[in-house]
C-alpha cells in the first residue's frame, strides 16, 4: 500500500503582543518573511503536500479541463463596440493564453450596428476588413509566468495607445504608448502605476495614479508626451490615510474628474476642459459619511452635472447641479431617494440617461430619455427571468442612440444586446457559445430565502440540471463574499458546467455585507455587526438541508479574499455544516493585518472592519470573530486555501498560518495550503493556465461532494 503523505509541521516560533491590556501570542508570524529560505521551503513542502494529498484527482482535473476546452469556443470576437470612428473588439485564438484586440474604421456614421464578422474566422486572417492589431497581449506577454493587462486607452484622435502591464502579480503596472500609425512606441514609459491611462483631451498628455508604501493609490500625476516621468505634474496628492484617490473622464470628454474616497466619503474635483485656465476645482467639499459621484450631462439644453449622493437617504439619490461648486443643499432631485431601491450608477448621453438600480436582490436597468425640456421618459428594460443579472456594457460614445447592455443568469451565457431607446426594441447581439449543445432549459433556476438567527431573510441563487431535485437532496456547492457592498449577482460560468452536470447544485448566498438588498444590507455586516455575514451564510447553508434541497453531509462551501474570511468563521462557528471549504486567497488573519497601519490598505480598510490598533470595543470584536485567532481543539472539514506569493491585497501569510494552526489546534481534519508561486490577487494568469487552477479546485469540490468521478458519471 502507497504511504499517506505526510503533512509539513511549522515550527512554533511564538511572538506575544499586547494591545489595550490583551496580550496576544502568535506562534506563526515568522511565515510572513517571503524572501526567508525557511519560509519558501515550508510554502514548497505545502505545495507537495497538498499535490501529493490530491493525487488521485488527477484525471478528474484533467477531464475537467478537456470539459472546459470542448465548451469553449476557443478562437473567438467579442461584438465590437463603436467609439470615435472605429469599432473596437477583442479577439482569442486556439492555443494562445491572452489573446489581442483590435479596430476597424465605422463606414457607415449613421449605422449603429456593429459589424458581424463569420463564426469560423482563420486566426491567421483579419476578422472584418481593415482590421488593424492594437495589441498583441501574447506577444507581450513574451515568457513571462505572469501577465496582466492593467488597462488600455485610446486618444482622443485616435492615433495613440496607452497600455499598461504587469508581469509579476504584484498589481505595479508599467504605461507605455503605443503610436497607432507607425506601429512602434512612443519611448514614454512609466513605472509604479494604479492600472491605466486616463487621456487628457488634447492627446499630448494623460493622467495616471501612483501608490504610497501602504498601497494606497494616493498621488494623481499628468504626463505630457515625450518627457520623462521625472518631469510629470502632481494633478493631486491625497494626504489623509483613510482616503484613496483616482482620476477619469466623462463620457462627454469634457471634465476630467479626480476623485477622493474612503469608504464613506467622497470629494471630486473637475477640470472643465473647455476652460482649462480655471484648473481643478472642488465640485463638492468632503464632509462626513457624504457619498457621491459626477456626471456630466445636457438636459433641456443647458449643461449639468448629475450628482448621484446618499444626502436625502442610504439608498442613493440622483440629483441635478451647476457646473459650479456647490453643496447638497443646492442639489435638485431627479429620481428622489427610494427605500425600496438602490441607485448605483449612471451613465449620461446625448439623449438619454440610464441609471443602474437593484431592487429585491435584482439588477435593473431604468431608461431617462430625454426632451427638449427635460426627462421626457422614464422606464425599466424588462425581463421575464426569476433570477437574472442585467448591466449596461460598453457604451464609450456619448452620442450613442442605443444602449449595449449584457445580460446573464446562472443557466444562461454572458449575452450581449442593443437596446435602441427610441423605440426600445432589444436585439440580441451575440450569446457565448457553449459548444457540445449546451441548452439552458436544461438547468433550472431559483430564488430562495433563508431565516437568518435575528428573523432577516436572506436570499440565495440556486441552479441545478433540471430535475434533480426530483428524487430528494442533492449535495451544493455553496458560494459567499458578504463584504464591501459588493454584490455577487447570478451570473454563468462554463466550469461549473462540470459540478452540475455530476448531479450537484451550486448557490450563491446572498448574505448581509454585500449590497444586494440595498445600502441597509452592507450596513448591517460590516464593523460591529459583521457576524450577521457568518451567521447568514450558515442560516443558507442549514436552510438547503432542511428544505430537503441539499444532503445532510453534502454542502460543501467556497469564497474569496473577503468571501476567504468569510470561510474562516465559519469553519470556527459551525464546522458540521460543511462537508469541506474552500478558501480563494483568505483574509483570515485579519487581526493582525488590521492592528498594522503599514500594511498595504490597512487604513482605508477601518470603516469596513474598525480599528482595532485604536479602539478596544473593534479590538474585542475583530478578535471574537478573526479565523485564525479562532481556532479551537474541534474536528473541522476538509480545507483548502489557496493563495498567491505575490499577492499584494490578501497576503498569503494568512493562509499559511491559518493552516499550520489548523493542523497543530484541530482534533480532526485534511488542511491543504496550494501556493502560486507565480501569482498575484487574482489567481494565475493566462486562460489555459486558468482553466487548470480551477479544475484543481472543481476535483476538489466534487471530491467533497461525493461526485469525483473523471467522466461525468455523477450519481
Amino acid at each position: 500500500m502507497p504511504q499517506s503523505p505526510v503533512a509539513p509541521v511549522a515550527e512554533p516560533r511564538p511572538v506575544e503582543t499586547t494591545h489595550h491590556g490583551r496580550t496576544r501570542v502568535d506562534a506563526y508570524d515568522w511565515l510572513r518573511e517571503a524572501t526567508d529560505p525557511d519560509v519558501l521551503a515550508h510554502l514548497e513542502a505545502e505545495n507537495a503536500y497538498t499535490e501529493a494529498a490530491t493525487a488521485h484527482l488527477a484525471d478528474l482535473r484533467e477531464a475537467i479541463v478537456e470539459e472546459i476546452r470542448s465548451r469553449t469556443r476557443e478562437t473567438d470576437l467579442s461584438v465590437p463596440t463603436r467609439a470615435r470612428g472605429y469599432w473596437y473588439y477583442g479577439r482569442t485564438f486556439e492555443g494562445r493564453e491572452y489573446g489581442a484586440t483590435c479596430r476597424v474604421p465605422v463606414t457607415d456614421p449613421d449605422d449603429w450596428t456593429p459589424p458581424r464578422p463569420a463564426e469560423d474566422t482563420d486566426p491567421d486572417q483579419p476578422a472584418l476588413p481593415g482590421e488593424e492589431v492594437l495589441l498583441d497581449l501574447d506577444a507581450l506577454a513574451g515568457d513571462s509566468a505572469f501577465f496582466s493587462l492593467g488597462g488600455s486607452a485610446v486618444s482622443p484622435d485616435t492615433h495613440l495607445l496607452a497600455y499598461a502591464t504587469d508581469t509579476t502579480g504584484d498589481e505595479r503596472y508599467t504605461i507605455r504608448v503605443k503610436d497607432l500609425r507607425s506601429g512602434g512606441t512612443t519611448g514614454d514609459e512609466i513605472t509604479g502605476v494604479l492600472g491605466g491611462a486616463t487621456w487628457h483631451p488634447d492627446s499630448d498628455s494623460f493622467y495616471y495614479a501612483t501608490v504610497d508604501e501602504s498601497w494606497r493609490p494616493d498621488k494623481v500625476w499628468r504626463h505630457v508626451l515625450g518627457t520623462t516621468q521625472d518631469d510629470d505634474e502632481l494633478v493631486h496628492h491625497e494626504t489623509d490615510p483613510r482616503f484613496w484617490t483616482g482620476v477619469g473622464r466623462t463620457r462627454s470628454d469634457r471634465f476630467v474628474q479626480v476623485v477622493s474616497g474612503s469608504k464613506t466619503t467622497t470629494e471630486v474635483r473637475l477640470l472643465d476642459t473647455e476652460h482649462p485656465e480655471r484648473g481643478f476645482w472642488v465640485f463638492s467639499e468632503r464632509r462626513t459619511d457624504l457619498e457621491y459621484g459626477v456626471e456630466h450631462a445636457v438636459i433641456g439644453g443647458c449643461d449639468v452635472l448629475l450628482v448621484m449622493h446618499n444626502a436625502t437617504g442610504p439608498d442613493f439619490e440622483l440629483g441635478t447641479a451647476p457646473v459650479e461648486p456647490t453643496s447638497p443643499e443646492q442639489w435638485e432631485a431627479l429620481v428622489p431617494h427610494d427605500p425600496a431601491v438602490r441607485l448605483e450608477d449612471v451613465d449620461a448621453f446625448a439623449g438619454h440617461l440610464v441609471v443602474h438600480q437593484r431592487s429585491q436582490g435584482l439588477t435593473q436597468l431604468r431608461i431617462l430619455t430625454l426632451g427638449e425640456e427635460g426627462v421626457a421618459d422614464d422606464h425599466l428594460v424588462e425581463f421575464d427571468q426569476e433570477v437574472y443579472t442585467v448591466g449596461s456594457g460598453s457604451n464609450p460614445d456619448f452620442r450613442s442612440p442605443v444602449v449595449r447592455l449584457g445580460y446573464t443568469s446562472l443557466s444562461v451565457p454572458s449575452s450581449v444586446y442593443d437596446y435602441e431607446v427610441a423605440s426600445r426594441d432589444l436585439t440580441l447581439l451575440r450569446r457565448t457559445p457553449v459548444l457540445g449543445g449546451y441548452d439552458p432549459a436544461d438547468y433550472e433556476e431559483h430564488r430562495f430565502w433563508a431565516a437568518a438567527d435575528d428573523g432577516e431573510r436572506v436570499p440565495m441563487s440556486f441552479v441545478c440540471r433540471r430535475g434533480a431535485l426530483d428524487d430528494g437532496p442533492i449535495p451544493v456547492h455553496l458560494y459567499g463574499y458578504g463584504s464591501y457592498e459588493t454584490s455577487i449577482d447570478p451570473s454563468f460560468s462554463i466550469p461549473r458546467l462540470s459540478v452540475l452536470d455530476r448531479g450537484a447544485g451550486f448557490a450563491i448566498a446572498h448574505v448581509r455585507g454585500g449590497g444586494e438588498m440595498g445600502r441597509r444590507w452592507y450596513d448591517a455586516g460590516k464593523v460591529l455587526t459583521k457576524r450577521n455575514t457568518f451567521t447568514d451564510f450558515v442560516a443558507c447553508a442549514r436552510h438547503l438541508v432542511a428544505e430537503g434541497i441539499a444532503r445532510p453531509d453534502g454542502v460543501v462551501a467556497e469564497g474569496a479574499s473577503a468571501g476567504g474570511l468569510l470561510m474562516g468563521a465559519v469553519a470556527n462557528l459551525a464546522p458540521d455544516a460543511f462537508a469541506g471549504i474552500v478558501a480563494g486567497v483568505p483574509f483570515v488573519d485579519n487581526l493582525t493585518t488590521m492592528l498594522d497601519s503599514t500594511l498595504p490598505l490597512t487604513v482605508i480598510e477601518y470603516d469596513e472592519w474598525g480599528n482595532p490598533e485604536g479602539d478596544a470595543e473593534a479590538y474585542d470584536y475583530i478578535a471574537s470573530y478573526a479565523p485564525y485567532d479562532n481556532v479551537s481543539a474541534q474536528d473541522y472539514p476538509p480545507i483548502l486555501a489557496e493563495v498567491s506569493l505575490h499577492d499584494t491585497r490578501v497576503l498569503y501569510v494568512e493562509a499559511a498560518k491559518w493552516v499550520a494552526r489548523l493542523r497543530a489546534t484541530a482534533t480532526s481534519g485534511e488542511f491543504l495550503l496550494k501556493c502560486e508561486m507565480a501569482a498575484g490577487h487574482g489567481g494565475v494568469s493566462g486562460r489555459y493556465q486558468g482553466w487548470k487552477d480551477r479544475a484543481f479546485s472543481l476535483a476538489w469540490i466534487l471530491d467533497r461532494l461525493g461526485l469525483a468521478t473523471p467522466t461525468g458519471e455523477g450519481d
